[in-house]
């Protein structure tokens, strides 16, 4: 009994039908994007613009608020105070966190839970009751850090403490720390220069996205610096409060700085990090 040949079938082109496949990406990412430029683009609007308030468009533009803020000298005084105590925390954090996530990686893996524990408290600890805690603890040390950036710096290393910490662990979690170790103490190396020439060029990367996180997250802090330090140490961010209360022009001007010095430092950051994660041909040590 023969079979009946094979006929080729082929699917008739649907009618008023259109891929919806992968729509969903560009519109997503549209909208994000609109979503984060245009309340920016608003506020250097608004900063340059004579007057703001009848018509949709501003009914000019002007550079004299810029002029304005950029001319007084508690510009240049606050600047400075956010820059240095930013830098300063990232430094204490680099310090403290890199050295003892390794470590605990190395010698001691069952503090790792605990740690990780106290990594994440300060994500639930509001800024009023770290700063009302920190007053009322260093209020009975004989040591003259109340009132002064000493004890801002402090609150900044708890606050920031989740960001450098997190970023570290994963970029220890992405490398074989133990066995890096090893072969850097086969070659005469100790503890403190496996860390230093070893592991740490290694994890750098992850190292400096812990830093931008700090920085950003201590430049633009107001309520601890509010609390702990206020007028007798003024930071940016108190300085740009206080222009909030008088006019808004001003104070979108330095909004509109305080952006583009976070956006110029993070974009240093992201390209030493490139350089720094580039593969090495060779490693010599000595």
């Amino acid at each position: 009994m023969r079979g009946r040949p094979a006929v080729a079938v082929t699917p008739r082109p649907a009618v008023g039908r259109v891929s919806l496949r992968g729509w969903w990406r560009p519109v997503i990412l549209t909208a994000f994007g609109l979503f984060m430029v245009i309340p920016l683009l608003a506020t250097l609007l608004f900063s340059v613009s004579i007057r703001w308030d009848r018509t949709i468009w501003p009914e000019g533009f002007t550079l004299a608020w810029w002029a304005r803020v950029i001319g007084r000298s508690a510009f240049q005084d606050t600047l400075l105070n956010s820059l240095g105590v930013s830098l300063v925390t990232v430094a204490g954090a680099v310090l403290l966190v890199t050295p003892a996530a390794y470590w605990a990686r190395l010698r001691a893996p069952r503090a790792q839970p605990w740690i990780e524990l106290l990594a994440i408290v300060p994500f639930g600890l509001p800024g009023v009751v770290l700063a009302l805690g920190l007053l009322r603890f260093y209020a009975n040390v004989p040591l003259p850090l109340v009132n002064t950036p000493a004890i801002l710096v402090a609150a900044y290393l708890v606050l920031t403490l989740p960001f450098m910490y997190r970023s570290v662990a994963n970029a220890l979690d992405a490398i074989d720390a133990r066995v890096l170790t090893e072969a850097a103490q086969s070659l005469g190396a100790g503890g403190l220069r496996s860390l230093v020439l070893v592991i740490v060029p290694n994890i750098l990367p992850g190292m400096l996205n812990g830093s931008l996180l700090v920085f950003s997250t201590v430049f633009a802090e107001f309520t601890l610096a509010n609390l702990l330090v206020g007028s007798r140490f003024k930071t940016f961010p108190i300085y740009l409060v206080e222009f909030t209360r008088f006019d808004a022009r001003q104070a979108s001007a330095l909004a509109v700085i305080s952006f583009v010095i976070a956006w110029v430092l993070s974009l240093a950051l992201i390209w030493i990090a490139g350089r720094g994660g580039q593969p090495r041909e060779t490693v010599t040590m000595r």
